[in-house]
């Protein structure tokens, strides 16, 4: 008689439904399919783009002899530390120059975010003994309150960001929830372009929050998508942490280099730390220090070298920005045209809003009855929340994209009511 396996009473998770989207898609048929959810930044030609400065520090780094595999510092590679961090907060940041501000090296943005929750689990309750609420917002990535959940954290809420009506930010809800917070409450805030709605506050929006959360000492969690690649600027893509920094609040920055270098599969990520004085800084790195050295050990040299490059070499650094540039014009562009194709085709709603959003993607408003109707009649798949890669659509397939969304719209007249016109 075989053995019983030691793990035979582990249950099952069920796939989800990103991964169900994903096997529909593949085993689809149809000549006509096209996935619209992917998160990579692709060309006109349908494929992911590098970019062609990365292409030359890649080609740099290769006849590079004094270039080897040792390990790096288990914070990671000191020059990427120290350009990320200028990055985000800006070179002549008061907290860098009182140095109070670094960074650490992690994979990717979600290891940033992890890496942020789990240290905040075990010191952010010390300094407050009551475990504090963890504040993200709806809707939200779903990876922000699972890493905080993972953490350990049991109070995890969510603010009002997303009118899905009106279709824009419920600012005066947003400000409702953080006025009704728990002192020293954690504010986890999507930056660059938010996710899933691609809508950020604007600079008097921004003001708005900072001056509640710190009137009520809450702790700002940023995240950062894509700096550059949500409005082709970095300074004003950055511009709500700096407000933060500026306003001396403490914070953590998690920071993702995946879509704006397009290294996706080199897990390359930062978790910016500002402190009130260097003192404390100095101990918050040797506690993640060693969080680091039990978790992954050592990060990847790879990417962060690329970036440390790109960051560090004035001409790069300028050829970055106009790749950036151009990447976040042609997204601006395909929103553009594919307003105008709805428009053009008399389809029920006014669609403005999509032409407001930012960055990579588009959060159309749809109902569950028309993302049925383009994956099922249309053999189109989204996201599994209707999100739409603009990236994706290109000049071969924009109005086809258009036509099926038009038909989408007029074939769900149980959904009037919510079609996006509430503008």
């Amino acid at each position: 008689m075989a053995a019983l396996s030691l793990f035979q009473e582990i249950p099952m998770v069920p796939f989800t439904e990103t991964a169900v989207l994903n096997a529909a898609y593949i085993n689809d048929l149809s000549p006509n399919k096209m996935y619209l959810g992917n998160r990579e930044y692709c060309t006109d030609n349908g494929q992911p783009w590098i970019l062609p400065v990365v292409r030359k520090v890649q080609q740099q780094m290769i006849k590079d002899p004094t270039l080897n595999h040792e390990y790096l510092p288990v914070l990671g590679l000191a020059e990427f530390n120290r350009v990320a961090t200028a990055l985000i907060l800006g070179k002549d940041s008061i907290a860098i120059v009182e140095k109070r501000a670094d960074s650490v090296q992690v994979p990717g943005g979600n290891g940033a975010v992890c890496m942020g929750a789990q240290f905040l689990k075990q010191w952010y309750s010390i300094t407050h003994p009551k475990s504090p609420v963890i504040y993200v917002s709806l809707p939200c990535w779903a990876n922000h309150a699972s890493a905080f959940a993972e953490a350990g954290f049991n109070n995890i809420f969510g603010y009002r960001y997303w009118d899905g009506e009106k279709l824009h930010l419920a600012i005066h809800q947003w400000l409702e929830d953080l006025e009704n917070a728990p002192e020293y409450s954690i504010v986890v805030l999507h930056i660059a372009a938010h996710q899933p709605t691609a809508m950020d506050p604007n600079p008097t929006e921004w003001r708005q929050i900072a001056e509640v959360m710190k009137r009520k000492q809450l702790f700002p969690f940023f995240y950062v998508t894509a700096q550059g690649l949500a409005s082709g600027d970095l300074n004003k893509d950055a511009w709500p942490v700096r407000h933060f920094v500026t306003e001396r609040f403490e914070l953590f920055c998690a920071q993702s280099f995946s879509r704006n270098f397009g290294l996706y599969n080199d897990s390359i990520g930062s978790l910016t730390i500002v402190t009130r004085n260097n003192h404390t800084l100095i101990r918050v790195r040797s506690q993640m220090a060693i969080a680091a050295r039990y978790t992954w050990s050592n990060p990847p040299r790879y990417g962060a070298r690329i970036v440390a490059t790109v960051l560090n070499n004035p001409a790069f650094f300028a050829e970055w920005q106009e790749n950036l540039k151009a990447m976040a014009e042609r997204l601006m562009l395909t929103k553009e045209k594919l307003k105008e194709e709805l428009r053009t085709l008399g389809t029920p709603g006014h669609w403005e809003h999509i032409t407001k959003q930012i960055g990579t993607y588009i959060f159309p408003g749809f109902t569950d009855s028309q993302i049925d109707y383009l994956m099922n009649k249309s053999h189109i798949y989204l996201s599994v929340n209707g999100q739409i890669n603009v990236s994706k659509v290109n000049s071969q397939n924009l109005a086809y994209v258009a036509h099926c969304i038009h038909e989408a719209v007029v074939s769900s007249p149980e959904d009037d009511e919510s079609e996006p016109d509430k503008q």
